[in-house]
């Protein structure tokens, strides 16, 4: 009974993780798929780009509140702690079948964003300090390159550091997670990657006012 409601967990949290916010978004408000414009990514940052700040908002919370309820999954049968008497590594299984979702979204032919809304929605429920700061240090980026994948990126990285020197007595599965956080986020990011390195990564003009170049 146990390993059923296990499984169907795990499930649901994939299929939570599936909705393709942006593509749906995009369709009902404007009639067009987000993916055919821009990056062609399914994520917040093309959403805002592409259909405007106001309707990319409700993609970014929609797609954080993915991560985080997947994440309060692990409390709906009591008999879970059994299986996994570290309950923190539940909510990361969790966690990972949502980001998985959000990325090869069953409802959106498998093609999704880059997951890190969604991911962030995760370590928000897990470890909400050392989220925070790494929001902080988003923000910092963010303002002073203006560039949204370098900041995701750096924001990423930042996590582990911090959860290392702050948390020191956290849960080897929460560190490790925390590095596999740093690493799928450069894995996701690899074609913005090597726009940067071509010098070709677009600014976040759609946040900033700032007219494009060329």
């Amino acid at each position: 009974m146990v390993i059923f409601l296990l499984i169907l967990a795990f499930f649901a949290a994939y299929l939570l993780g599936s909705i393709p916010t942006s593509v749906w978004i995009g369709k009902w408000f404007r009639g067009i798929d987000v993916r055919d414009y821009g990056s062609g990514n399914a994520g917040a940052t093309n959403t805002m780009r592409v259909l405007g700040v106001a309707l990319g908002i409700p993609v970014v919370i929609i797609d954080i509140a993915k991560g985080f309820i997947a994440v309060q999954l692990s409390f709906i049968y009591p008999g879970f702690l059994n299986l996994f008497p570290d309950i923190v590594v539940l909510q990361l299984v969790l966690g990972a079948f949502a980001v998985l979702g959000h990325i090869y979204p069953v409802f959106a032919g498998f093609r999704g964003g880059k997951g890190v809304a969604t991911l962030f929605g995760v370590i928000l429920a897990v470890q909400p300090g050392i989220t925070f700061l790494a929001i902080g240090v988003f923000l910092i980026v963010l303002l002073i390159g203006k560039i949204v994948s370098v900041s995701s990126m750096v924001a990423g990285i930042s996590f582990p550091v911090f959860l290392f020197l702050f948390y020191p007595q956290s849960p080897l599965s929460l560190k490790i997670f925390s590095v596999a956080v740093a690493i799928l986020l450069l894995y996701t990011h690899r074609t913005n990657i090597r726009r940067l390195l071509k010098k070709e990564e677009p600014r976040a003009t759609f946040l900033f006012g700032e007219k494009k170049r060329g």
